[in-house]
C-alpha cells in the first residue's frame, strides 16, 4: 500500500483519508460552507468535452513550457499552501525537491511550515512568495523585503481572503493554529498513531515564517485596497502575481495596473461557497484580456486530462494544490513523486488522443457539454 496504490488523486485522498487525523484532513479538504463551489467547479471541468484527432503522428510530445523565462519540464506546478507538514513531516522540502528537479515554480506560502529561506534555496530558485495582506500592510511589507533578500524574484499577492471563509468541517473539530489540544483531538491523535508519532518526532507542525508570533491566520485582511496594490507595485522590482481573481471587471483592472499575471482560483472553494466555477471564468478573462496577457490556473485539478482542460480554456500554465498533500499523506516522498508522474502521463496521453504534439493551440480542441 502507500505509494504504489496511488494511480489516481482519488487514490491519493482515499488513502490519506484514512492515515490523517480527521481534523487534519477535514482541514485540508473542507471547503467554505456546505462546498457547493467547490463540487461546481468540478462538475463544471468534467462537463468540458475534448475533441480526439486520429492519424497524426504524435510518437513524440514535449510537455514543458516557459513560465517567466523558465523552462518548466511539465505544465503544471505547486500552488502555495500553508502548513504543508502537517500532511507529514518535511511535505514542504519534498515539494521544494521536486520543484527543483521539474523546474516548475513551487509557491511558499505567508504560513509554510519551513521558512521562507530556506524553501527557496532546496528548491534551486524554482519558489514564488506567496503573500497575504495583514493587520495594516506593515508587517507585508517587511515580509515582502524579507521575500526579496531571500532571492525571491516572482511575488504571488492572495487577495480573495478579506476574511476567512468559515469552513464547518474545520470548525466542527476544534482546528486552530498552533494546536489546541482537548479531549476530542487527543482521542483523534490516538487513533491515529503513525501521524501522531511521526509528528511528535519531529516536532509539531509551525507557521516557521512567524516562530516568535505575529501572525494570526484568522485576522481580518478586510483592509487592502488598490492603493495596497500600488505601493506593492512599487515596492517589488519582480513579477508580480495576483492570485483568488474570479471577475472579469478586476482582471482588466489588474491588468492596467501594471501586474504581471493573475492566477484564477477560487481558492479550493474555502472562502465563497456561492462563488463562479473558476474553470469558466478563466475562457471570460481570456477573452477580456487577449491571448497575450499570463493567466494561470488553479482550483479543483484532479487529473492530467484536467490540466488540459485548463489549458485549453486559457491558462497558460496550471497549479495543483491538495491532490500533492493527499500524495505525501499517503505515501510519503514517494508518493509525492508518483502522483506527479500519474499527472504528467495523463498529460501526456491526452496529448496523443488529441492529435497534438506541445501544450501550444489547445484552444481548439475543447468545447462545454451540451
Amino acid at each position: 500500500m502507500g505509494a504504489d496504490a496511488i494511480h489516481s488523486a482519488e487514490d491519493a485522498r482515499r488513502l490519506a483519508r484514512r492515515r490523517l487525523p480527521w481534523m487534519v484532513f477535514d482541514y485540508i479538504d473542507g471547503a467554505a460552507g456546505e462546498e457547493h463551489g467547490e463540487a461546481l467547479n468540478r462538475a463544471a471541468l468534467r462537463d468540458l468535452r475534448l475533441k480526439p484527432r486520429v492519424l497524426c503522428n504524435v510518437a513524440k510530445r514535449d510537455l514543458s513550457l516557459n513560465v517567466f523565462g523558465h523552462a518548466a519540464r511539465v505544465p503544471f506546478g505547486i500552488t502555495p499552501m500553508g502548513m504543508c507538514n502537517l500532511s507529514t513531516p518535511g511535505a514542504d522540502l519534498m515539494l521544494a525537491r521536486l520543484a527543483a528537479r521539474d523546474r516548475v515554480p513551487l509557491g511558499v506560502s505567508t504560513v509554510a511550515s519551513t521558512p521562507l529561506e530556506q524553501m527557496i534555496e532546496v528548491a534551486e530558485g524554482h519558489a514564488w512568495f506567496q503573500l497575504y495582506f495583514s493587520g495594516d500592510g506593515s508587517g507585508t511589507m517587511a515580509l515582502v523585503e524579507r521575500a526579496r533578500a531571500a532571492g525571491y524574484q516572482t511575488l504571488v499577492v492572495t487577495l480573495d481572503v478579506p476574511e476567512v471563509g468559515r469552513r464547518p468541517r474545520e470548525l466542527r473539530h476544534g482546528f486552530k493554529m498552533p494546536f489546541k489540544i482537548g479531549p476530542r483531538q487527543f482521542v483523534d491523535f490516538a487513533l491515529h498513531p503513525r501521524w501522531s508519532l511521526g509528528t511528535l518526532l519531529h516536532g509539531k507542525p509551525e507557521m516557521a515564517n512567524f516562530r516568535q508570533g505575529g501572525f494570526d491566520r484568522t485576522a481580518s485582511r478586510a483592509a487592502a485596497d488598490w492603493s495596497y496594490l500600488d505601493r506593492l507595485r512599487a515596492a517589488w522590482p519582480g513579477k508580480l502575481v495576483i492570485k483568488g481573481v474570479l471577475d472579469v471587471e478586476d482582471s482588466v483592472r489588474l491588468c492596467a495596473a501594471g501586474v504581471d499575471a493573475i492566477q484564477v482560483s477560487s481558492h479550493g472553494g474555502r472562502q465563497l461557497d456561492g462563488a463562479p466555477e473558476p474553470i469558466l471564468m478563466l475562457a471570460e478573462m481570456r477573452a477580456a484580456l487577449g491571448p497575450e496577457f499570463p493567466l494561470f490556473f488553479d482550483s479543483g485539478l484532479r487529473s492530467g486530462e484536467d490540466i488540459v482542460k485548463a489549458h485549453a480554456m486559457g491558462a497558460n500554465f496550471a497549479f495543483l494544490g491538495r491532490p500533492l498533500l493527499f500524495a505525501m499523506a499517503a505515501g510519503g516522498e514517494r508518493g509525492l513523486h508518483r502522483l506527479w508522474e500519474v499527472m504528467t502521463e495523463e498529460v501526456s496521453l491526452t496529448l496523443a488522443q488529441l492529435g497534438r504534439k506541445s501544450m501550444s493551440g489547445l484552444q481548439e480542441c475543447v468545447r462545454r457539454a451540451a
